[in-house]
């Protein structure tokens, strides 16, 4: 048990307060009897004004004062006592699906698409104490790096390795990460689950829609981030032996430049009651 104390003590002055009003009731008390007697005989006076007890007239003033001490005790939040009870916390299972496609190496946010939202997911880390988070990286295909799992020095480490490599196949297909997700999440009743997409929104001939109702079934909201501008940036590679960079051409050599899709991302977000966040060209 601790000592009392109070939640509130700058109420204490309200005291010297009510000291004050105290002071002024009772000299009015007595001025009342002392004025009275001026203007009419003690006889006549007794006759004609009803006067209670001189015991009735401080026990008002007493209840008074009482009633204004009390007020400020409320006030002051008076507290003692206490009792540690161990309560067991439930937190969230987070999937993050991330794409690691070539056009996430748009520079257009700094000092890439990529590199930025990995910078930005192991921040996020920081806050997510007490929760379950997996990581789904994605292209053309998609890979579990790491399922739902409380150790964030482990997914810190699988999170810097992510990149284009991870994923044997190219372009960009956000069914499959949606639908892995989903799978990866536990069946125990009572937890709040939510797939965090991070990726440009362009999809190559999958079907991503569907996938986000059947999430919206389970009960998994969709945070969508896009990355990217919305006019288009080119996509530039480096050369990992001689560090040369160059843009990325098709194969009538033609520049490559990414988009984001911010419409598909906001649908996506939308069908399971999640939210379309635009990070654009920064964050």
């Amino acid at each position: 048990m601790s000592n009392l104390h109070f939640a509130e003590p700058q109420w204490f002055h309200l005291f010297w307060g009510v000291a004050c009003l105290l002071v002024v009731v009772i000299w009015l008390e007595h001025r009342l009897g002392g004025d009275l007697s001026l203007f009419m005989h003690p006889v006549l006076q007794s006759r004609l004004v009803k006067n209670p007890s001189p015991a009735r007239r401080y026990l008002r003033i007493i209840l008074l004062v009482l009633c204004g001490c009390f007020l400020i005790l409320s006030l002051m939040r008076p507290q003692w006592g206490f009792q540690f009870v161990a309560t067991p916390r439930v937190g969230a299972e987070i999937m993050v699906c991330l794409d690691v496609s070539k056009s996430m190496l748009a520079e257009d946010v700094a000092p890439s698409r990529l590199e930025r939202a990995k910078a930005e997911l192991t921040d996020l880390l920081t806050y997510l104490d007490g929760d379950q988070v997996g990581l789904i990286a994605f292209a053309g295909r998609a890979s579990v790096l790491s399922p739902l799992t409380p150790d964030f020095g482990f997914l810190r480490l699988v999170l810097d390795q992510a990149g284009p490599h991870t994923v044997v196949r190219g372009g960009t297909r956000l069914e499959e990460p949606i639908r892995k997700a989903v799978a990866g999440f536990g069946d125990t009743a009572d937890i709040s689950r939510s797939i965090l997409l991070i990726t440009d929104g362009e999809d190559h001939d999958s079907f991503p829609i569907e996938a986000a109702k059947d999430a919206a079934e389970r009960g998994v909201r969709i945070l969508s981030i896009g990355f990217g501008d919305e006019n288009g940036s080119e996509i530039m590679m480096t050369d990992p032996k001689t560090g040369a960079r160059s843009m990325l051409r098709d194969g009538d050599g033609e520049i490559v430049k990414s988009r984001l899709d911010g419409d598909l991302l906001r649908e996506i977000a939308f069908l399971t009651e999640g939210a379309y966040i635009p990070a654009g060209t920064g964050v």
